[in-house]
């Protein structure tokens, strides 16, 4: 298997996020990234390359060209108002105000963010560009005949809609590389969401398009993060309807059940034709994870892995969430080594 990864993710280091009502120390951090790398090294799953750099166009192809703008911009914006620790909002738009972009900067971060665990920092826009590298080389790799690929890359992605970032998502990692894909040839791609969390940005920018097929399995929204999409009844709209599918599961889920979610899913996948598949890998469904309340365990990785290399399509895998960090090695390698054993 090909892996891609690249130092610079280290470059987003946040130093606080807002979290059940306390100011704690970022969950999602660069070791996550390191002990990923050392499980895969460790057992010698395939060789490492640095990402391709491929500038800013593949990532407008998924996100507005003003928000990116903003990313660039923010932290400057940021530290010549309030200095240098990081920004995070305060304040958000409601449903019944304008959405009118502000001139300041902490107008600007409510504007396009929605939560208060997300902080930019001063690497942010390097990071976050990297990350979308390694997803974009991951897809060019399968487009020119692999049969799969690790997008080892962090800041995640899959919260981050067309304007808007949260839940430590900047640039949408999985969509920008599902685009690549269709952009080099594919006609169908599907998208499919395993971490605990749904991808409410991935559903967003591709809800109305019948050409990518967006899949999640997650903790049901009216119960957790991001609580505002992902509920069963939403299937997609205009050229996309019946291009969205979701799979809300209650707290306690376990293997059984979210693999009879997942059997399912994947039988979407094969219905709809893909010819290449994107899987946004979190593994934050981990009984020990602690910010999720499903209950598998390592050797569930290994057979979620199976039943992924088992559509029998290009696959490229993009690093999401997982924040056991003691064991994320562990359950990375478990689905990457069941993907290549029953490939």
């Amino acid at each position: 298997m090909i892996i891609v990864y690249s130092p610079d993710h280290a470059l987003q280091e946040g130093r606080s996020e807002l979290h059940d009502g306390k100011i704690v120390p970022c969950f999602e951090s660069p070791r996550r990234a390191a002990l990923v790398l050392a499980g895969i090294e460790a057992a010698g799953l395939g060789p490492v390359e640095a990402p391709q750099r491929f500038g800013l166009d593949p990532v407008r192809r998924v996100h507005a060209a003003d928000y990116v703008a903003f990313l660039e911009t923010a932290w400057g914006a940021w530290v010549a108002e309030h200095g240098d620790h990081d920004a995070l909002p305060f304040t958000w738009l409601a449903p019944d105000m304008r959405r009118v972009l502000p001139d300041h900067i902490d107008g600007k971060l409510g504007y396009y963010a929605f939560d208060a665990g997300t902080p930019i920092t001063a690497g942010t826009f390097r990071a976050a560009g990297v990350a979308a590298d390694v997803a974009l080389t991951g897809a060019h790799r399968l487009a020119d005949g692999a049969p799969c690929a690790f997008a080892l890359g962090r800041p995640p992605g899959h919260h981050a809609g067309r304007a808007h970032y949260g839940g430590y998502c900047f640039f949408n990692n999985a969509a920008i590389a599902a685009q690549a894909l269709r952009d080099r040839g594919a006609a169908r791609v599907a998208v499919l969401d395993v971490d605990y969390h749904h991808g409410n940005g991935t559903q967003e920018i591709f809800y109305d398009r019948g050409d990518v097929l967006f899949v999640s399995l997650h903790a049901d929204p009216k119960q957790e993060y991001p609580y505002f999409l992902g509920f069963a009844d939403e299937t997609g709209s205009g050229a996309g309807e019946g291009a969205t599918a979701n799979y809300p599961l209650p707290f306690g889920t376990g293997w059984d059940t979210y693999a009879e979610a997942l059997d399912h899913a994947l039988g979407r996948i094969a219905a709809f034709g893909a010819e290449a598949v994107v899987v946004s890998l979190g593994v934050d469904a981990y009984k020990g994870d602690p910010i999720s309340r499903f209950r598998l365990d390592t050797p569930d990785f290994a057979a979620l892995g199976r039943r992924l290399a088992g559509l029998r399509r290009p696959t490229l895998l993009v690093m999401e969430g997982g924040y056991a960090v003691e064991a994320i090695g562990l359950n990375v390698v478990a689905v990457l080594r069941g993907f290549l054993d029953a490939a």
